[in-house]
């Protein structure tokens, strides 16, 4: 298999995800009357839009400003205290958004999970308008879930090494595609793509190309 067949499947799985994940979002997001009027938006904002916008004649930051203003309203929904939205081009295919603020760990939720709902709400929304992926920080979540993902694929790393190959026990949610992010950077010559074992559950493995 390729690495542009890999990444086109690696494209369709995180779509697939993405699909899975929309009644859990939907749920999550949905415990209080103002986060069911935040959902309600997205929903608009996507049905407001039937074709993704020719990014070739929009400048990306100006997408990003728009980003920005729209989900400043958004958030403006939401019974929470933030002083920081930002939005930027993080690069060609991707936005990087910054949300921070004194109630920005009820974004985060208890182990991660409302910012994994708000994570694939906004992803539906900016991906379905302009074609593009989402890099999203609340406060420091992300930036501290991928130091803990590089401490964890230490060993995996090492052994991949020494063995040529290597798997990684069952991840979740965004901390899977931190660690296939991570050792796809780590390892540029090698097969790297998500496995589900009998349980249903994610891992990721490490070979040759050869080997798939």
């Amino acid at each position: 298999m390729s690495k542009k067949e890999q990444n086109q499947k690696e494209n369709e799985s995180l779509w697939t995800n993405v699909q899975a994940h929309k009644t859990e979002s939907q749920l999550l997001l949905g415990e209080e009357a103002k986060i069911q009027n935040s959902h309600s938006y997205f929903v608009g904002k996507i049905s407001s839009h039937k074709e993704i916008k020719n990014r070739e004649t929009i400048d990306l930051r100006v997408i990003a400003k728009e980003v920005q203003v729209e989900l400043k309203e958004l958030l403006s929904l939401l019974p929470y205290r933030l002083s920081e939205v930002f939005v930027e081009p993080y690069d060609e295919n991707t936005l990087y958004i910054k949300i921070d603020g004194e109630d920005s760990a009820l974004l985060i939720g208890k182990e991660g999970y409302r910012y994994k709902a708000i994570s694939y709400l906004i992803f539906n929304w900016v991906n379905h308008v302009y074609g593009l992926m989402i890099r999203l920080e609340i406060a420091e979540f992300l930036r501290n879930q991928e130091e803990m993902i590089a401490n964890y694929l230490l060993p995996t790393i090492e052994n991949v090494k020494t063995y040529g190959k290597a798997q990684t026990k069952p991840l979740d949610g965004v901390l899977a595609h931190i660690a296939l992010k991570q050792l796809r950077e780590q390892f540029p010559d090698k097969y790297v793509s998500f496995r589900l074992n009998n349980e249903g559950e994610r891992y990721i493995i490490i070979n040759d190309f050869h080997h798939t």
